[in-house]
């Protein structure tokens, strides 16, 4: 089996991909019980079933997880935690008699499909209308590779003492913060709307306008408040570009297979509707305005994420 991926026009959001099979005549007859647990019919072909992947993969986990406990039962706590169509999350715990260890660990394990050059087909959550084939046939592309080579590329080029990546951890850490004083369902559209992925993309987009000498360490405060109001920008025109997807301004020196650049570019905000974007702008430029507030609110041990239950 070949994986072949293409963009999935017309049957989930911009970006998603479906992954179909290339194999010899009569493979489904010979290879029945993979073709039964792991592919559904779409549009006259086979297609790698996402959805039945992460079933599988997750019902593994499980399986596992007691001997994992047991050969760590000494050192840590360990425990698994899912929820129906997301990826499971591994939680590790530290047993220790020093508080400072006293520190959790979240690690989400998601099953990718490997296609070359350090790009991966990875498992999407079900978001599509119900019972439709479609959504069960998703996958999202991962481009981590791409990512470290474009930061490699830009630690060359910026000054020693750079602070973009610090101004990506703040505000980062600000978002998570101001998620405790709102309800839901705005709670869940603010961590949707500025996800790590937008907040990086919105970063590198802003670092390609230039100049690079300007992120010295010293001007943090108003590169910080330039993302900031940049991001604003994109939140209330609608628009913020995927970065690797038929992006045709990536540096060369940022070696992109054909792939990704051939791709037709997605706009990370269309999912959205405009009056959850307004208000994610509006909040967001607040939570910039009070930030040492926030920070100091929001930083007490009451509000730190709990440990789940071994």
């Amino acid at each position: 089996l070949e994986p072949q991926p293409r963009c999935a026009d017309g049957l989930g959001p911009r970006g998603a991909f479906v992954c179909g099979l290339r194999a010899k005549d009569g493979w489904t007859r010979r290879c029945r019980p993979f073709a039964e647990g792991f592919c559904v019919e779409l549009q006259g072909r086979s297609h790698l079933s996402s959805g039945l992947v992460l079933r599988w993969f997750q019902g593994h986990l499980q399986r596992c997880l007691g001997a994992v406990r047991y050969r760590l039962q000494e050192r840590c706590r360990v425990s698994l935690s899912a929820c129906p169509g997301q990826p499971p999350t591994l939680h590790i715990l530290p047993c220790s008699d020093y508080v400072c260890c006293h520190i959790s660990m979240a690690v989400r394990l998601i099953p990718a499909i490997p296609l070359g050059d350090a790009l991966y087909l990875t498992a999407l959550p079900p978001e599509g209308p119900h019972g439709s084939l479609a959504p069960e046939a998703l996958w999202g592309l991962n481009a981590s590779r791409q990512e470290q080579r474009l930061l490699g590329w830009l630690k060359e080029q910026a000054p020693a003492a750079s602070c973009h990546l610090k101004c990506l951890q703040i505000l980062k850490g600000l978002r998570d913060l101001r998620r405790h004083g709102l309800e839901e369902p705005f709670c869940s559209q603010w961590g949707r709307v500025l996800s790590s992925y937008i907040l990086k993309t919105a970063l590198f987009s802003l670092l390609l306008r230039g100049p690079l000498e300007a992120w010295d360490e010293q001007f943090l405060v108003e590169r910080l408040e330039d993302l900031v109001l940049y991001l604003r920008e994109c939140l209330r025109k609608q628009v913020l570009m995927d970065f690797f997807l038929g992006n045709t301004s990536i540096p060369e020196a940022v070696a992109l297979p054909r792939f990704l650049k051939e791709a037709a570019p997605v706009n990370l905000l269309s999912a959205f509707d405009g009056p959850t974007l307004d208000l994610v702008a509006f909040q967001l430029v607040s939570t910039w305005i009070q930030a040492p507030h926030i920070i100091r609110m929001y930083s007490s041990p009451r509000y730190l994420r709990p440990v789940p239950a071994p």
